[in-house]
């Protein structure tokens, strides 16, 4: 229909669109879609850093579109649940969060191992622990960053592990793509404890997962039923473009986890 994605975005009749491009590209025709009036939802990472998060959000906010990171997973339920446990003082303060991913990805030929391209472990999945973190431990600032990496042939980041301290405490990362596939996510209170066994963040349309509940005496079991959180995500997208009502990831939460990759990052080439 489109010969190229000019085309795309110069029809009046597209009232947003979803980028899904590699990594380097996410700004720059993030920005080309606001420009041209459209609202955007674009893959994670949002950007590369935090400062080509900052031109983006500068231009969705002139255009008067919205400008959304499709961190999916925040969108699934059991997500939902634990953000909301957690807020509602159910463990009570948060001290402690375990946060992982990893997989084997095989990836020869693929963009994950060209560093050009923004591939490496903490871009591609390491995003998803390190905004775990931060929601866990209610959107404080995080005030210190320490991190080391495996790099590849290429140069890219194999697996990167890092610990974020807040005021509160401390969150533990782990991001791979080349070694066995795990996904965790614990946080830990002064009263007890929330678990997302299974895969943590991307539970899919056959995933019937379950909330672990501690409170240091007893476990509960909440199970959540099979969703497809990325059409849940699409269909809020929508529903707010649309002039209704939707959940969206604030856009200040996508900054802040763009601003602790880069600080891993540096702390990484620190050593």
């Amino acid at each position: 229909m489109y010969g190229d994605y000019a085309a795309l975005l110069a029809d009046p009749l597209v009232d947003a669109v979803y980028i899904s491009l590699t990594n380097d590209v996410h700004a720059s025709w993030s920005m080309h879609a606001l420009a041209a009036g459209k609202h955007v939802l674009c893959e994670k990472p949002l950007a590369m850093t935090a400062t080509e998060v900052d031109a983006m959000a500068a231009a969705a906010a002139e255009s008067g579109r919205l400008l959304v990171e499709a961190s999916w997973y925040r969108w699934h339920p059991r997500v939902r649940m634990a953000e909301q446990l957690v807020r509602d003082g159910a463990i009570g303060a948060v001290r402690h969060v375990a946060a992982g991913f990893t997989f084997d990805g095989r990836l020869d030929g693929n963009y994950r191992l060209d560093p050009a391209r923004g591939g490496g472990a903490l871009y591609d999945v390491g995003c998803y622990a390190v905004s775990a973190a931060q929601w866990a431990f209610g959107g404080a600032p995080v005030r210190g960053v320490a991190a080391r990496q495996r790099l590849g042939p290429t140069g890219v980041d194999l697996t990167t592990e890092a610990v974020l301290s807040f005021d509160a405490g401390d969150a533990e990362i782990r991001a791979g793509i080349s070694e066995p596939p795990r996904q965790w996510l614990v946080v830990t209170g002064d009263a007890g404890e929330i678990e997302l066994p299974g895969p943590a963040y991307t539970a899919w349309v056959d995933d019937e997962t379950v909330l672990l509940v501690s409170d240091g005496t007893r476990t509960r079991r909440v199970p959540v039923p099979a969703v497809d959180a990325y059409r849940v995500m699409v269909e809020e997208v929508s529903a707010v473009v649309a002039g209704g009502d939707g959940w969206l990831l604030p856009l200040p939460e996508s900054r802040a986890t763009a601003a602790v990759l880069d600080a891993c990052f540096a702390a990484a080439r620190s050593h």
